[in-house]
């Protein structure tokens, strides 16, 4: 492997950001899935239904058939089941390519790859030592507060006992 597929340069581009609409794992429905499954099956690289194009937010139901409803009292809407269906398919294959450059890659320049790892476990090392000592010292105060906390909840003395009499038998 000598240089890196545009297909995976392009995904390391920084792009615009569009406005924000429903998503579905996590890319916008309406300007990326949308027209993107429309020109798939233009194509004829899919058989995606007209009708889930056309309306690809439905009303979810109950498994009785009445609306279903969140606990706030809004009606629940899913996305059609053949655009997630594909959007399920497409993640699972994007994360294969993925995995199947960074192999190959690792193979083909074993010792450039391992170069980076070290250098990458090596840069992280004091990121995640900060990380662990200011955690320990959250987790101190967190204790020391509960700890003032249930000091003044506790009642200020308890009531004396009562010496307890020997008795001897007789």
């Amino acid at each position: 492997m000598k240089e890196t597929p545009n297909y995976i340069k392009s995904l390391l581009l920084p792009t615009t950001k569009s406005p924000r609409g429903r998503r579905v794992w996590s890319i916008d429905l309406e300007t990326v899935w949308l027209p993107f499954l429309t020109a798939t099956n233009t194509m004829g690289d899919t058989a995606i239904p007209a009708d889930a194009l056309g309306s690809p937010i439905r009303l979810a139901y109950d498994k009785d058939g009445s609306v279903k409803f969140s606990k706030t009292g809004r009606p629940v809407s899913r996305v059609a089941k053949p655009i997630s269906n594909s959007v399920t398919l497409i993640r699972q294959n994007f994360v294969a390519n993925l995995q199947q450059y960074a192999e190959q890659v690792a193979t083909d320049r074993q010792k450039d790859y391992k170069k980076q790892v070290e250098m990458a476990t090596k840069a992280g090392q004091p990121i995640i030592a900060h990380d662990r000592a200011e955690l320990d010292k959250a987790i101190q105060l967190q204790l020391e507060e509960a700890m003032r906390q249930a000091q003044e909840e506790a009642p200020s003395e308890a009531p004396p006992e009562a010496e307890k009499e020997l008795v001897t038998a007789q």
